[in-house]
């Protein structure tokens, strides 16, 4: 594996990655991290889903080209049910199906679900522990052009405070077809978020996956950044940056929301001491918040969280966005920077 970037206290890149296994690409060679949907990842994960195990089936909520589940739906169209613009019988049907043995897989934007039928889903699938897997697509700043009612900012918050929900935010492609995966392989209720643009595939299918667990990344003694979602590139970028000036940065990928790997921030967190959270979401309700609640009972230290300011968003390009938000790699480096002073005052 080539270089990524200087290393840590003379460490080799495999050290520092944490372990020959952790393989994470060269993400500073832009020439060779190819772009990719991670909506795709998911429907093709789906239909592999559903040539192992005839149990598997799928409901589309109107957009379903969109979200991919138009993959599944061409592979098995006797398991698929089309609902159309119906989130809240759509969630009452895969929760009926689920009670007959069924493993549904359910799909819209996020805003729609879980942000239009968030009660079927508390009563119907949480309440129940009901088996039934649904998908929010297009979370985020990073929709862009369709504008704040299309970009979901706030369904970490509505789906991590349910009880026996698991909750998943894979940080690209291919670590969102191995959740995909996963979610099939446990009995519950669970929701995955991903976004709409294609973003840099920088996992492998060596890199390890497991729902519970975060990776680190990249190793550092100066200061954590735990981040989910695509922008976990970003703050792997930025880290990159900061090492320029001397600073190291510990990288912490958390695909897993719910439940969520107390041990590896605490143990980090105790190392570096100061915390910077990465999130395409607001800042309240979401990981930003999770990360403080831990440490909050377990490790207080300095913490900054990026993320949506408590605002709506607005149509415009998803770069454009992320850097009017704060939430790009400047944005980034600029909260790290500040944590650091504070950490050394």
């Amino acid at each position: 594996m080539r270089s990524i970037g200087p290393t840590y206290a003379g460490m080799s890149i495999s050290a520092r990655l944490g372990s020959e296994k952790m393989l994470v690409k060269d993400y500073l060679n832009k020439e060779k991290i190819e772009k990719k949907l991670a909506r795709e990842g998911f429907g093709e994960a789906l239909v592999e889903l559903g040539q192992k195990n005839k149990n598997v089936v799928a409901i589309g909520l109107d957009i379903t080209g969109s979200v991919k589940t138009s993959l599944f739906r061409d592979a098995y169209p006797d398991r698929f049910i089309e609902v159309g613009i119906a989130e809240q019988n759509g969630l009452g049907i895969a929760v009926g199906l689920a009670a007959a043995g069924k493993i549904p897989f359910a799909a819209t934007y996020a805003v729609f679900c879980p942000g239009r039928n968030w009660d079927q889903i508390r009563i119907s699938a949480c309440y129940n522990k009901a088996n039934v897997k649904f998908a929010g697509a297009h979370a985020g700043i990073s929709v862009g052009p369709d504008g704040a009612t299309h970009q979901a900012l706030e369904d970490l918050a509505l789906t991590r405070c349910l009880p026996n929900l698991t909750v998943l935010a894979p940080c690209d492609y291919q670590e969102t077809k191995k959740a995909t995966r996963a979610m099939a392989q446990i009995n519950g209720p669970v929701y995955i978020r991903f976004g709409r643009e294609a973003t840099p595939a920088f996992t492998t299918e060596k890199t390890p996956f497991a729902i519970g667990q975060t990776q680190i990344f990249r190793k550092g003694r100066d200061i954590t950044i735990i981040g989910c979602g695509a922008l976990v590139y970003e703050a792997l970028l930025a880290a990159e940056e900061l090492a320029q000036n001397k600073i190291e940065a510990e990288v912490l990928n958390c695909p897993s929301i719910k439940p969520f790997d107390e041990k590896t921030l605490i143990a980090s967190a105790q190392k570096t001491g100061a915390v910077v959270t990465v999130e395409e979401h607001q800042i309240h309700g979401g990981l930003g918040s999770l990360v403080a609640e831990v440490l909050g009972q377990n490790c207080p230290v300095p913490l900054a969280l990026v993320g949506m300011p408590d605002s709506f968003g607005e149509s415009g390009q998803p770069e454009e966005l992320l850097h009017k938000y704060g939430m790009d790699k400047e944005g980034i480096l600029k909260a790290a920077k500040k944590i650091m002073v504070r950490k050394k005052s």
